[in-house]
């Protein structure tokens, strides 16, 4: 079952939720400050967080900003962002900060589920199961994207992405030069309509570009989109 933790100092949400949660096989924890949160997720093991943004002590962009930076396990899971107002400049700072995902209040806590599964599934490893011959790779120069391990190297070393990140940057290298439209990828990744959409893509190419930096694989065609331009590596 996996286990979540929401950040949230509204003591009356937590219990409804736990409650309905649990019905979609979810076990949720609650702390009430950024503070306690923190030390649950260095002390605990959780598979994901949600994380409101107006909170006591420091705001949720800040909770986001120091749990991605703090490293260990909690640095790499899905992180979903509670915005009050829903409103547009949250959205983009949340994203740009490397939240997963972002729900307005007041929410429907059946689509809270759907997006925490949704969000888990982009994160679980490739091959939890059995183990399969070789990883799967996408080979290129100067870059290698580990399908099975989830994992990136840039001349050797690694490159530390979120799990969407890491989706869209396979996303884009699984089919190297085809152009995917920015609605493409947003329905292919995160599966909204929201009118955030255009702008949600391009902060994601904008911070995948940054990481990858100084390699230049992923190109904009004006007026129509993205697309991988890495040169194939092909091994015998």
């Amino acid at each position: 079952m996996p286990r979540i933790l929401l950040i949230d100092d509204d003591e009356l949400l937590a219990p409804p939720l736990a409650a309905y949660l649990k019905r979609f096989d979810f076990e949720l924890a609650w702390a009430g400050r950024p503070s306690e949160g923190l030390a649950r997720l260095r002390d605990e093991p959780f598979d994901a967080a949600i994380l409101d943004v107006m909170l006591p002590e420091m705001d949720g962009f800040e909770l986001l900003r120091t749990i991605r930076r703090g490293g260990g396990p909690a640095a790499q899971m899905p992180l979903i962002m509670l915005t009050a107002r829903g409103e547009l400049p949250d959205k983009v700072v949340g994203l740009e900060l490397g939240a997963d995902d972002y729900l307005a209040k007041p929410f429907e806590p059946r689509e809270l589920a759907a997006r925490l599964t949704t969000v888990l599934r982009r994160h679980r490893p490739a091959a939890a199961a059995a183990p399969p011959a070789p990883p799967d790779q996408l080979r290129f120069d100067g870059i290698v994207v580990d399908l099975a391990r989830r994992e990136v190297r840039r001349h050797g070393s690694p490159v530390e992405l979120t799990g969407t990140e890491f989706e869209l940057l396979a996303l884009l290298a699984g089919e190297p030069r085809k152009v995917f439209s920015r609605d493409e990828i947003l329905n292919r990744l995160r599966g909204h309509d929201a009118d955030l959409a255009t702008r949600a893509v391009d902060i994601l190419i904008s911070r995948l570009r940054r990481k990858l930096e100084p390699l230049d694989c992923i190109k904009t065609l004006r007026n129509a989109g993205y697309a991988f331009a890495g040169a194939p590596v092909h091994t015998a």
